[in-house]
C-alpha cells in the first residue's frame, strides 16, 4: 500500500500542535503555574443566549415528529441562506442569490477543502505572513514543490511587514490563486477599499482568482475598510468568499460557516470556462451531509436583532481586550500592529529575537502562551502574535507579565 507521499512530506506539525506540545510539557514540569493563553485563536465568552435558546428549542423539536428534521440540504436551509443574504450582503447594497451561498462548518474546512477544485499544476500566491491552513492545504496536494529552509519551492509569497505597512505587492509572476484574509490573520492588519481594488483588477487582467477569508469582519470599526470583496467592483467575477460564526457568535465549539461562490467566477477545464459555483455544488453533494438543523436554526438566530446585539457585546468586548493589549504592550517600549479591526496584536519581538525563543521566554517567565511569528510563514520570523479572545482580567495580567518581561532585557 502506497500513501500521500505530499502530505508525508509536511513539515513536522501544524504550528497550534506544536504550541500545545510545548505547553503540555512546560505543565507537566510546573503543574501549579497559572497560565495565560493568548495564543490560539479560541473565544472565551459563552454564547449569546438568545442563539442558545434558538439552538435548544430546535434540538428539543427534534423530538417530536413535526419537528424532526433528517438530512438538511446539500448547500444548507433557505432560512438561514435568506438571512445571512439580508444580514451580510442586501444590507450593505451586494447583490448575491440563493444558490451562491453554501453553509459548511466553518472557514477553515472551507478554505481548506476549496483547492480540490484547482488543477494540480496551478500556480499559489499568500501573504506572507499567513493562515497555515492555506498553505498546507494546498501542499498536501502537491502543488507547492519541496520544502526547504522554511520556504515552499513552488510557492509565491507576498511579503507583509512594518517595512511595506503590511500591504503585499501585487504577484509579480503568474498566479492562478490568491489567498487574502482581511482583517488578516495573523496581522491584525487590513486593507482598505482602494488597497483591496488593486487585487481584484489584478485578478481579473491575470483571469486569477482570488480565496478571500472574511472570518473577522464582525470587528472591522474603519469606515474605509469594506466589509465583503463583493464591495469591491468587479469582485464577482474573480473572487469566492469564506465566512464563520466561529469569532462574532462564539461557534468555535458549534461550527458554522459560509461560503459564497458568484456564478461568475469561472475557470479554465480544457478548452472550456466551467463554473466553480458548478463544480463545488458537485463536490459538497458527493462529499458533505450538511450542517445540522439545530446549529443552522442557531446561526439564523445571529441575524435577528436580539442575536445582533448579544454577539457584538462580545465583539466589542474583544476589541476592548485587543486595546488593552495593544496600549499595554506600546507603552511598554513594544512595537505593535493590528488590534484596532481585528482580536489580534502583532509585536515586534524585542532585539530581533527569534519568535519561537520570545514563545519559549514568556512561557517560562512570564507563564504567558502566544502564538511565535515563524510559524506563518518566513516573513513572520521576528514577530509574535497575541490575542485577544482571553478575558478582561486574565488579558490585564498578561500584559503586566510580558511588560514585566520586556522591562528586562
Amino acid at each position: 500500500m502506497k500513501l500521500n507521499s505530499c502530505i508525508a512530506a509536511l513539515p513536522s506539525g501544524y504550528l497550534f500542535a506544536e504550541i500545545a506540545k510545548r505547553v503540555k510539557a512546560y505543565s507537566a514540569l510546573h503543574p501549579d503555574a497559572d497560565l495565560i493563553r493568548l495564543g490560539i485563536g479560541d473565544v472565551t465568552r459563552p454564547l449569546s443566549k438568545h442563539v442558545a435558546q434558538a439552538m435548544a428549542d430546535a434540538a428539543l423539536g427534534m423530538s417530536t415528529p413535526e419537528g424532526f428534521h433528517g438530512y438538511a440540504p446539500d448547500y444548507g436551509y433557505s432560512f438561514l441562506i435568506d438571512a445571512i443574504i439580508q444580514g451580510d450582503y442586501s444590507s450593505r447594497g451586494i447583490e448575491i442569490n440563493p444558490d451562491e451561498v453554501f453553509i459548511s462548518d466553518g472557514a477553515k474546512p472551507d478554505v481548506g477543502n476549496l483547492q480540490e477544485l484547482f488543477s494540480a499544476d496551478s500556480r499559489i500566491a499568500v501573504t506572507d505572513p499567513v493562515y497555515p491552513v492555506y498553505v498546507d492545504s494546498n501542499a498536501m496536494s502537491g502543488r507547492l514543490g519541496v520544502f526547504e529552509n522554511g520556504k515552499w519551492s513552488r510557492l509565491i509569497y507576498l511579503p507583509c511587514n512594518a517595512e511595506n505597512d503590511f500591504v503585499p505587492s501585487l504577484p509579480t509572476e503568474k498566479a492562478d490563486i490568491l489567498y487574502l484574509c482581511y482583517p488578516n490573520n495573523p496581522t491584525g492588519t487590513v486593507l482598505t477599499f482602494a488597497q483591496l481594488k488593486k487585487f481584484v483588477d489584478w485578478a481579473i487582467e491575470m483571469d486569477s482568482i482570488i480565496v478571500y477569508d472574511a472570518a473577522y469582519k464582525a470587528f472591522i470599526t474603519r469606515g474605509d475598510v469594506p466589509f465583503s470583496i463583493y464591495e469591491i467592483p468587479g469582485a464577482r467575477k474573480c473572487a469566492i468568499e469564506c465566512c464563520s460564526f466561529s469569532k462574532n457568535a462564539g461557534f468555535t465549539g458549534v461550527r458554522c460557516g459560509y461560503m459564497i461562490i458568484p456564478r461568475e467566477v469561472s475557470g479554465l477545464c480544457g478548452t472550456e470556462r466551467v463554473s466553480l459555483n458548478r463544480l463545488w455544488q458537485r463536490r459538497a453533494s458527493t462529499k458533505s451531509n450538511g450542517v445540522s438543523y439545530p446549529v443552522q436554526v442557531a446561526a439564523a438566530a445571529v441575524y435577528d436583532e436580539q442575536g445582533q446585539r448579544e454577539i457584538m457585546e462580545s465583539v466589542r468586548y474583544y476589541l476592548a481586550n485587543a486595546g488593552i493589549i495593544r496600549k499595554g504592550l506600546a507603552g511598554a517600549g513594544g512595537t505593535v500592529f493590528g488590534g484596532t479591526d481585528s482580536p489580534y496584536i502583532w509585536m515586534q519581538t524585542p532585539h530581533r529575537m527569534k519568535s519561537w525563543d520570545f514563545f519559549d521566554l514568556l512561557l517560562n517567565e512570564a507563564n504567558v502562551v502566544g502564538t511565535p511569528g515563524e510559524g506563518f510563514g518566513p516573513s513572520g520570523e521576528g514577530y509574535f502574535r497575541l490575542t485577544a479572545f482571553n478575558t478582561k482580567e486574565k488579558t490585564e495580567e498578561a500584559v503586566r507579565r510580558i511588560a514585566g518581561v520586556l522591562a528586562k532585557l
